[in-house]
């Protein structure tokens, strides 16, 4: 049996938010897009010790990666490969970006470069990047006076 669904104009429109999300995706503010290259997402958070990043690299393995941080810049390179297109298909549409992308994030102050600990799980590139031990949050005892 065959199931039918009624079709619905207003699904298939969008909000004003994401016609405007659409439109800077697709503008000259980011170049990358429209050349059709990648940028994948990330999520900067912060800790007492440390600064967490988790960046949005699905199909990519360790090796396909670099990771650098210099003057508290981090960048992040890799390439996502597209697969070789059948001859036998005829696309309506294609989505998923592919290609080579850089991610710059200015950590907003000093860290440990060489304590980075780096893991790569389900698509998900996650760094804890410690912060340095000047920018650590002291807490400063004060003695009574006697007098």
């Amino acid at each position: 049996m065959t199931n039918l669904t009624r079709w619905d104009p207003f699904q298939e429109m969008m909000t004003l938010r994401e016609a405007m999300n659409q439109l800077f995706e697709e503008s000259f503010v980011r170049p990358d897009l429209a050349r059709g290259g990648f940028v994948p997402a990330l999520d900067l958070s912060e800790t007492e010790d440390a600064y967490l990043v988790e960046a949005a690299v699905p199909g990519l393995k360790p090796e396909d990666l670099e990771v650098t941080v210099e003057n508290n810049l981090l960048t992040i390179k890799g390439e996502i490969k597209q697969e070789s297109q059948e001859t036998k298909r005829n696309y309506h549409r294609i989505e998923r970006r592919y290609g080579a992308f850089q991610r710059q994030v200015a950590l907003p102050r000093s860290v440990k470069a060489d304590a980075i600990k780096a893991t790569l799980n389900n698509g998900v590139l996650r760094l804890e990047i410690p912060k340095a031990e000047e920018v650590k949050p002291r807490r400063i005892l004060i003695n009574p006076t006697t007098n």
